[in-house]
């Protein structure tokens, strides 16, 4: 009963699949292709990021995390935060195991959810994208308003989210280890 209820979205994803098939089987099929095809893209690329973050978690002290990343971090954060986001690769699930190393080394919550952000708007690929097909101007001002965007939003975390609630997420965090 306990393996049903930890599954129950698998098997919610599975009966919808289902009942599509049984109005249209191609639909069905193609559904099933593209969650096939993103779950092994997932499997794929997860394990690396979590070598990484292991590699990551022996050889960053948390003292120089603080040092960069701190609540005391202020500009050195934010550019730290940006560097780290920007040169990331992958989609922006990889980014969420990164954010939770980055919290239990003790980064500021205002720096986690800006590099959060700047992960899914301001690496590199994208960017030649957007100056390629967009141009400069918007390129500019998208990256701009993004980024104040983000920065501010991480400040509303910082005041809405308490140290009870960071310390919740610390601990669920390391039950995953």
């Amino acid at each position: 009963m306990n393996k049903i209820k930890n599954n129950m979205f698998l098997i919610f994803i599975v009966v919808i699949i289902g009942i599509v098939s049984l109005y249209k089987i191609d639909l069905g099929i193609n559904i099933l292709l593209s969650t096939t095809n993103s779950l092994k893209d997932m499997l794929i690329l997860l394990p690396p990021i979590f070598i990484l973050i292991g590699l990551l978690d022996q050889w960053v002290k948390t003292e120089t995390l603080v040092k960069y990343m701190g609540k005391e971090s202020g500009i050195t954060g934010i550019i730290f935060s940006l560097v780290l986001a920007t040169v990331a690769a992958g989609p922006l699930y990889m980014a969420f195991p990164i954010a939770v190393l980055l919290i239990n080394k003790g980064a500021s919550l205002r720096y986690i959810v800006f590099f959060l952000g700047a992960w899914s708007s301001v690496k590199l690929p994208v960017l030649v994208y957007e100056f390629n097909s967009f141009g400069f101007k918007f390129t500019l001002i998208h990256i701009l308003f993004s980024l104040i965007f983000y920065y501010f939003t991480g400040i509303l975390f910082e005041k809405v989210f308490s140290s009870n609630d960071l310390a919740k997420i610390k601990e669920l965090s390391s039950s995953y280890k």
